[in-house]
């Protein structure tokens, strides 16, 4: 009687078992731990055991190191390809298939190259501050940090960091062992040689991609805001860099780093060597000076020795470390004292004027090139050197067109026809006092005929570059004889108007404007002349009939007060459609433009040019509301050298400074007073003078010293804020820009004059890139009066 045979999916299922790698004797599958403790112990690198994270995000063990049978226990990142190595107990002293790690009986953390052996060293970092208990576990947290006791990988890093791992007050090493990041915040070369360091002590790296420090500004990565899996590493090549994984490419990419100019980390090339930064590969290379040949490695050597006699080739943007730092009087005083030294082998130099001179004594460390360099450093070479400086820039240009001979011929011999000379000379001296009798005449006579035809001579020969000089009538026609009027001045009315080409224009008629003709055309090529983003552009003029008349580019938005001060629009008045609320980001755009635009007038105009006015009503907004300062140029002129004094008042009463009232010369910090005002008013979104603190009593209420206490004693910002976009104001996005605006205002309106930074200062103040201090509380100042 013969067996039934066994069903097909008993059979299928016998065969996937017998096949799996789990079950076949050929595969040995690993071990995974979630603690080690004495019972597991002693754990060797032939077991295949890893120990896990909770979530299986990191794994710990021994992996085999580059040499063969050699291992290193290490922790890396368990999920992804090609283990990415966080951490390493021994990287120094890999060990063979004989060690093992072990906890002993009384509770020590020991790795040793032998198994078995009491005497064996024990690799474990830092094992004398374990805490030695028979019940300690060794564990993997799940932010990757390895925990024994009171020990963790954490407090020992290698050449890692894993986010929310504690920065400050550890150190790290390259893997190569040449570069270390000490006191979490300075780079060395072989432990003494410092080529980098933060402003703040390094704090922690978020899973956001955020770095903080101890105080200041936090660093951010370039993909910062996503958790994702990160770590910060000092690399072998001296850089420390934040490297992001991106699950999709399955790779590793570098999101921050320390240094961008990698030619300025120490030991990138060797000694009397260049270093060569290429942006575009981010790759650098090591190049020799002229008089020089390459040795192995990345170092140089003379080709001959420096005799008695020596010269200098000039390296263009190339700077060295070290040296002697001297206070020259000019570039041959800097040369003799090279050459009064016998080791010195170059010098640098910069051509600003400041004396400043560096002398490379023995021998050349760390140099690079880069455009970014001022100096230019001076290669002592032997006289008989045939190569040529292949770094060339703006040195070359100055030899070239610097150095000028001129030499004039020997005077003649006495000649007999001393005579014949006197008469001929007189004949031409005659002929031409005759001819330019004539011409003379001749040009009076056309004065004359044109003279009424072009009101001053000024206006007749003004060049053709000029701004465009309008009839009467053609600035009539253009406005539709005066009937859309859009603005009124200090200095006259502004209608709207548009040209026969198809432009709209705005067109100012000046009323009561002192001065003569030659003044008025002076102030008209002043303002033609002056070409800046953030200013009204002039385009024509009109100078007839007695009428002063000047055409400017028309700005659609209007003027910054119609949207600071609008008030709410009742029901049925539609001709006066309410204007759109200016977020935090277009005020600051705004007051930045018109800090620039000031400080174009104060600092890079050919003539030194004083506003006089500046009120939110003279900031026009264009489409994309840029702001452009209007009546400028209108006011009386000096040349920068010269101290202004204007007899009479001009501006506008509560925008005025101080020194207005006074007898003292008014400078261009009156205009920087004028704008702190109004910078406070494009922060408060209301008049710096119908602000009102029920709080404070209203013959004691100065909106500007009431400001200032709130910023600076009571540190509390929000309190004058512009209330209709307080809602959207953003602590974390918006305090450091309304922040620089309010600071920079109360320096602004400091009460004496010195005491204000130029306009140009206030634009830096304004951008970040100054550094500002508390300033002193404001007095308070009414029109007429300081209490």
């Amino acid at each position: 009687m013969s067996c039934p045979s066994p069903p097909f999916p008993l059979l299928f299922l016998l065969f996937f078992l017998l096949n799996h790698p789990l079950f076949s004797s050929s595969q040995e599958s690993t071990k995974i731990l979630t603690i080690f403790n004495s019972t597991l112990s002693p754990w060797t690198p032939t077991q295949n055991q890893i120990l896990l994270s909770p979530n299986s995000t990191f794994a710990a063990g021994f992996l085999p190191s580059n040499s063969t049978n050699s291992y290193v226990f290490s922790i890396w990142y368990y999920e992804i390809p090609n283990k990415t190595i966080v951490w390493s107990a021994n990287p120094n002293s890999p060990v063979n298939s004989s060690a093992s790690l072990s906890i002993s009986t009384s509770g020590e953390l020991k790795l040793s190259p032998q198994t078995r052996v009491s005497s064996a060293p024990n690799l474990w970092p830092k094992s004398n501050l374990l805490v030695r208990n028979t019940s300690a576990l060794l564990f993997l947290q799940e932010s990757g940090n390895l925990v024994y006791g009171n020990w963790g990988s954490f407090l020992n890093p290698t050449d890692t960091y894993l986010p929310n791992q504690n920065i400050n007050g550890t150190n790290a090493t390259s893997s190569n062992g040449k570069f270390q990041f000490l006191g979490s915040s300075t780079l060395f070369y072989n432990g003494n040689d410092s080529y980098f360091a933060f402003q703040n002590s390094l704090q922690r790296l978020e899973v956001t991609g955020l770095v903080t420090q101890s105080s200041g500004n936090p660093f951010y990565s370039s993909d910062f805001g996503d958790p994702k899996l990160r770590r910060l590493k000092l690399e072998d090549d001296g850089n420390l860099q934040v490297y992001s994984f991106d699950p999709v490419l399955k790779q590793w990419t570098v999101v921050w780093q320390a240094i961008y100019q990698l030619c300025t980390i120490h030991g990138t090339c060797g000694t009397n060597s260049i270093c060569m930064y290429d942006a575009s590969t981010t790759k650098t290379s090591c190049v020799c000076p002229p008089g020089f040949k390459k040795l192995s490695g990345e170092s140089c050597e003379r080709k001959a020795p420096l005799l008695s006699k020596t010269k200098f080739l000039p390296l263009d943007y190339v700077n060295f470390t070290g040296g002697v730092d001297l206070k020259v009087l000019n570039f041959s005083s800097c040369q003799k004292q090279c050459l009064d030294k016998e080791n010195c082998l170059g010098f640098m130099f910069k051509y600003d004027g400041t004396g400043y001179c560096v002398l490379q004594l023995d021998k050349l460390l760390y140099g690079f090139w880069s455009p970014g360099n001022e100096v230019v450093m001076y290669l002592r070479v032997d006289n008989e050197e045939k190569d040529a400086s292949n770094f060339t820039g703006m040195t070359s240009l100055m030899e070239t067109s610097c150095p000028v001979s001129i030499s004039l011929p020997f005077p003649p011999e006495e000649s007999t026809a001393t005579t014949r000379n006197v008469v001929i000379i007189s004949t031409i001296f005659a002929a031409e006092l005759i001819s330019g009798v004539f011409f003379f005449w001749a040009f009076l006579k056309k004065y004359i005929k044109y003279r009424d035809m072009a009101r001053t001579f000024g206006l007749e020969v003004m060049p053709a570059i000029g701004p465009k000089r309008f009839s009467f009538s053609e600035i009539k026609t253009a406005t539709n004889n005066f009937i859309d009027k859009i603005g009124k001045g200090g200095f006259g009315d502004v209608y709207k108007g548009k040209l026969n080409d198809g432009r709209v224009v705005a067109v100012k008629c000046l009323k009561n404007v002192t001065g003569g003709d030659a003044e008025f055309w002076a102030e008209v090529t002043i303002i033609a002349r002056m070409h800046h983003l953030n200013l009204v552009r002039l385009w024509g003029f009109c100078a007839e009939k007695g009428k002063r008349i000047l055409v400017y580019e028309y700005v659609p938005n209007g003027s910054l007060d119609e949207f600071l001060f609008q008030k709410a629009v009742r029901i049925g008045s539609p001709d006066r459609p309410q204007k759109p609320i200016l977020d935090w980001n277009i005020r600051y755009r705004i007051a930045l433009g018109v800090a620039r635009a000031i400080a174009y007038l104060h600092e890079e105009c050919l003539e030194w040019v004083l506003h006089c006015d500046i009120k939110p009503e003279n900031i026009l907004l264009g489409d994309d509301f840029c702001p452009k300062v209007s009546d400028f140029g209108l006011a009386k002129l000096k040349k920068k050298e010269e101290v202004m004094t204007i007899s009479r008042f001009r501006g506008t009463p509560g925008y005025v400074a101080p020194e207005w009232t006074k007898a003292d010369p008014i400078t261009p910090k009156a205009d920087v007073y004028s704008f702190g005002l109004v910078l406070l008013e494009i922060v408060s979104g209301s008049r710096n003078f119908e602000h009102y603190d029920s709080k404070v009593d209203s013959d004691q209420y100065y909106f500007p010293a009431w400001a200032f206490d709130k910023v600076f004693k009571e540190m509390n910002i929000d309190d004058i804020l512009d209330p209709r976009i307080k809602q959207s104001y953003d602590s974390r996005a918006h305090f450091d820009m309304v922040n620089r605006m309010v600071k920079t205002a109360m320096w602004c309106i400091q009460d004496r004059p010195d005491a204000r930074p130029s306009m140009g200062k206030v634009a830096k103040m304004l951008e970040g890139t100054v550094e500002i201090i508390e300033p002193k509380k404001p007095t308070i100042f009414f029109l007429g009066e300081e209490q």
